[in-house]
């Protein structure tokens, strides 16, 4: 096994490299949320991969965190600044939160941000929408950020690390008010390819934000080479796909993969403890009894998550399987999401409708063959459903990464269960001992289904073994290593030089 990068090594690359220079990282979904409750005010963890994934790093850091600030509580417990020390109790960094008001919020949350650029990147045949006063509100958004970061960078050396499709504006933004700023952006989604993105109306003011970055990161290679595809048909620049760099108006801009993960340590140590364990009891008293075989999956509520035709393989496979009816339940958590987006909700109500259907036609006294509950759930409850299931679907129409599927895995210590994940998540490149089938055929679907029902327990375990190996290799702390390592280059080292250097992090770097 290759040496493993840790929290305790990530700690030291940031101590060592990043010592008198501010760490800010720039994403709309804040860490942690404050919220009336009837016990006072509450902090509670936003459902969000991203979140999860960046925290580690600031804790690690000490940095300062400029979010959008949600919860009906949020202004009642920062100071003057808008700062607050987070985690609660720990206070390892500072949460800045940004204010937006509703029709701001609505026009580049739920607007360009989710029901244009969203689409747009997931192809998945959900058209996207695009207003001018969505824009308009997305471009005003940017730039309160922007005020913000520049408010906390000051005058001292900064890093500014800014977190996925909310912010394509925000690093032209500072650095033409601040070019001494290092500037990097991590896209957590998908980029389509050049055809696809030639139907944005605003692309030039886009691309040409985006390319404020010095270094700009996709999931995968594939992405990148999407990217610069883009650029080369869309706006004048010169790309250099050899090195993947680009070059606007004498700035540089360093693409690169930067395949993102969890914290599979941490993950792996909170699967064993006993609340998980209650947990467990928890789910059979919701289903009611203890069944031979447990389905599972985790999504929230969202077209590119293929929930629908992972329910049409389900009841092909009770069709196909009527030995299974009776003895297998399959329990969906869909986590509601962005509800006051129409797309969102009339596929909520769809979900509801079809979950009713399939129970309806397949019901047996009090069997029903799935379990459909629509709520956030608190981690112990998550990781409860991964180890009881004998299979997890993860079966996104397409996908940055997918952390859901990493997570199942490093819930498994037991080496059993079996992942049936699609080819077109960002995931699929890592956890090639998943059983890989296409999302979109229900029939291949089904047969994988059955195929891990009936999957003998050695070769469960065998899968199982490497696919926790690939996971805790390639972590969350591995991830930020990479990219931190790559974009310290860029403060300490003169841009011509950086080529060889940045190659050197990228190729030779644990």
């Amino acid at each position: 096994m290759a040496k493993l990068w840790t929290r305790e090594a990530l700690h030291d690359l940031i101590a060592e490299r990043l010592a008198g220079v501010k760490f800010i990282v720039v994403s709309n979904r804040e860490p942690y949320i404050h919220r009336h409750s009837a016990n006072g005010i509450e902090c509670i963890l936003p459902a969000s991969g991203m979140a999860t994934a960046i925290d580690p790093i600031m804790r690690a850091s000490e940095g300062i965190w400029v979010a959008h600030g949600s919860g009906d509580a949020d202004r009642m417990v920062v100071d003057e600044r808008d700062h607050i020390r987070v985690p609660p109790g720990e206070g390892s960094y500072t949460l800045r939160r940004v204010w937006l008001d509703a029709a701001t919020e609505r026009g580049y949350y739920m607007g360009l941000a989710n029901s244009g650029i969203w689409p747009l990147c997931h192809i998945v045949y959900q058209r996207p929408k695009f207003r001018q006063s969505d824009w308009d509100d997305y471009r005003r958004a940017n730039q309160i950020f922007a005020d913000a970061v520049l408010e906390e960078a000051g005058d001292e050396p900064a890093f500014v690390f800014i977190q996925d499709y909310h912010f394509a504006l925000l690093p032209r933004m500072l650095k033409q008010r601040n070019p001494k700023l290092i500037v990097a952006q991590f896209w957590h989604i998908p980029w389509p390819n050049r055809e696809t993105f030639r139907v944005f109306p605003w692309k030039e003011e886009l691309l040409d934000g985006l390319l404020g970055n010095d270094v700009l990161g996709f999931h995968l290679r594939y992405h990148c080479a999407n990217f610069l595809e883009t650029i080369d048909r869309n706006i004048e620049a010169m790309v250099d796909t050899e090195h993947f760099r680009i070059t606007r108006g004498g700035h540089e801009t360093t693409v690169r993969p930067f395949p993102i993960s969890i914290d599979f340590a941490q993950h792996d140590i909170d699967a064993r403890e006993p609340a998980v364990d209650e947990q467990m009891t928890w789910w059979i008293d919701q289903i009611g009894y203890r069944p031979d075989f447990i389905g599972a999956g985790i999504d929230r509520i969202d077209y590119t998550k293929g929930i629908p035709d992972r329910l049409a393989a389900l009841d092909l496979l009770l069709e196909r399987q009527p030995e299974l009816r009776g003895r297998m339940v399959f329990v969906q958590i869909a986590v509601p999401s962005r509800s006051d987006v129409e797309d969102y909700a009339q596929l909520a109500q769809r979900l509801d409708d079809q979950v009713n259907a399939l129970n309806d036609k397949w019901r047996d006294g009090t069997w029903e063959p799935i379990f459909l509950l629509k709520a956030h759930c608190k981690p112990d409850r998550m990781m409860a459903l991964h180890r009881l299931a004998n299979f997890f679907v993860v079966t996104s129409l397409h996908d940055g990464m997918n952390l859901v599927a990493k997570e199942f895995v490093a819930s498994r210590f037991d080496n059993q269960g079996v992942l049936i994940l699609s080819p077109f998540t960002g995931s699929a490149r890592e956890l090639n001992e998943a059983l890989q089938v296409n999302p979109f055929s229900p029939d291949e679907v089904a047969a994988a289904m059955n195929l891990a029902i009936v999957m003998r327990p050695e070769e469960q375990a065998r899968r199982m073994a490497r696919l926790r190996t690939a996971v805790e290799e390639n972590n969350i702390y591995r991830w930020a290593g990479k990219f931190l390592s790559i974009l310290l280059k860029f403060e300490f080292a003169d841009r011509r030089e950086n080529e060889e250097l940045a190659y050197f992090a990228e190729s030779v770097l644990p």
